[in-house]
């Protein structure tokens, strides 16, 4: 993959540059595309939602947009998924349930570059498998941004980043490949998506496996997904989705004692990761107020089972990246 931005590409600060580049890339897209049709891993993050609207507006329902559950999803993820893309955008999406198949290949793993990989792999293979049943894929579309790229060459794999297996016979595509986050807002919203789905959060490729710091359970997973719904319910009600680029909980592989009902525990920790950023390739902290923190920990230590601390991470990007795998 040639990782050089190119040099005549401005910066996509505005409506009318927006527009400019749409343009551009739909004829770009339709002359290398044809009639042929485009395999889509569609997550509904930002990333490939606003790469699935420009490769919808260039060749339409030549488009097919594969949703993968692989069980690393956030709370109603999926069911969000379908009811806006294939509800109210008429996509032509198709539904994948993977969660089983994921989750045994993950089994153990500690490694987090070996969870990735796996993740990685496993969606390639689940394309694949797709693909086999469908006439006329040519090309895979990626939803590929330029702090992916950039992140890895020597920090970290990202799951869409890098060529395909010998065996398959798709060609790459990724329309948006050369754009940071605040651009491909831009052009989401100048393809007309809806703001909450532009400035949805941030995603990982991997999903909540990075966020299951360690070997990956169900159990942690299930703390994770309750803890993150909580806390974006909180910082929504109280406007800090407006404050903060992007936040999220982890659920690191180790347990620390407290005490239940009059009794030692040995339960897990959240660590609350509240950045704000423009771009991804460098974050602040901003302080998070401390009723509405009190009131976070309070629900999740109420409502959650198998946890007994929560904790703030407050390191910068850099010296610590976003995520913590």
């Amino acid at each position: 993959m040639n990782d050089v931005r190119p040099v005549s590409l401005e910066r996509i600060d505005n409506k009318d540059k927006a527009l400019e580049f749409i343009e551009k890339a739909v004829k770009e897209i339709q002359d290398e595309v044809g009639n042929n049709k485009v395999l889509l891993a569609l997550s509904g993050g930002v990333d490939s939602s606003v790469c699935a609207a420009l490769l919808i507006k260039a060749i339409g329902k030549n488009l097919i947009c594969v949703h993968v559950n692989h069980g690393l999803l956030r709370k109603d993820e999926s069911k969000q998924v379908i009811d806006t893309f294939k509800n109210e955008l008429n996509a032509n999406l198709i539904y994948i349930d993977a969660q089983d198949r994921f989750l045994d290949k993950l089994k153990g793993v500690k490694e987090p570059e070996t969870k990735r990989k796996i993740i990685g792999k496993e969606f390639i293979d689940v394309f694949a498998e797709e693909a086999r049943k469908l006439d006329g894929i040519k090309y895979l579309g990626q939803g590929t941004i330029y702090p992916d790229i950039l992140e890895s060459k020597g920090i970290k794999a990202h799951h869409n980043v890098g060529g395909l297996p010998e065996d398959l016979n798709f060609s790459l595509i990724e329309p948006i490949k050369y754009l940071y986050k605040d651009e491909v807002r831009q052009i989401g919203l100048a393809l007309g998506l809806p703001y909450k789905m532009v400035y949805r959060q941030p995603f990982p490729g991997p999903g909540l496996g990075v966020r299951c710091v360690g070997a990956i359970t169900k159990e942690r997973l299930e703390i994770v997904r309750e803890t993150d719904a909580i806390l974006r319910d909180e910082f929504e009600k109280n406007g800090l989705d407006k404050v903060f680029w992007q936040y999220f909980t982890i659920v690191p592989d180790y347990k620390s004692v407290g005490i239940k009902d009059n009794k030692r525990t040995e339960e897990y920790f959240v660590v609350i990761r509240a950045i704000d950023s423009v771009d991804a390739t460098s974050a602040s902290t901003p302080e998070i107020p401390h009723a509405i923190l009190t009131k976070i920990r309070d629900r999740m230590l109420k409502e959650v089972n198998g946890i007994n601390r929560v904790l703030v991470d407050i390191s910068p990007k850099p010296p610590a990246t976003i995520e913590w795998e």
